[in-house]
């Protein structure tokens, strides 16, 4: 599974909506590291450290992937994926927040010590792309 590692969970005083403890988290996965081309397969897998809403979710890269092939990200919860459209970055891109499709979530409730895995489906055709990135942006479950 290579060089892959929960870089952290921030969290920020905006939002929270009708809790003062329900605050927006990101959990930033690295799921390679900043100079091998990028291969497909199961590249981290970890556990949820409590149960967790979903509200979006992204990917970047160091380097650009290129070619006619889109890169393709999925995020798995027990073996099952939580995007009904998966996360893309379009060639010559290095972030899925300007991508022609955007990841649609299905499921959104993550269970506290939820096994969870992040695995890279497609590279770019030409160039594989490098320093994938992984967010998960929401919230702890009240």
């Amino acid at each position: 599974m290579g060089n892959c590692n929960l870089i952290g969970a921030f969290s920020s005083t905006s939002g929270g909506g009708e809790s003062p403890y329900k605050r927006t988290t990101s959990f930033v996965i690295a799921c390679s590291d900043e100079t091998s081309d990028l291969t497909t397969g199961e590249k981290v897998v970890f556990r949820m450290p409590y149960a967790y809403t979903v509200e979006a979710v992204r990917a970047s890269l160091t380097t650009a992937a290129t070619g006619g092939t889109l890169l393709t990200v999925d995020i798995n919860e027990g073996g099952t994926t939580i995007l009904s459209t998966k996360i893309t970055i379009d060639a010559s891109e290095t972030t899925s927040t300007t991508a022609a499709t955007p990841a649609v979530i299905s499921d959104s409730a993550l269970a506290d010590d939820a096994e969870m895995s992040i695995d890279i489906d497609a590279i770019g055709s030409t160039n594989t792309g490098k320093g994938l990135k992984v967010y998960l942006i929401g919230n702890k479950t009240l």
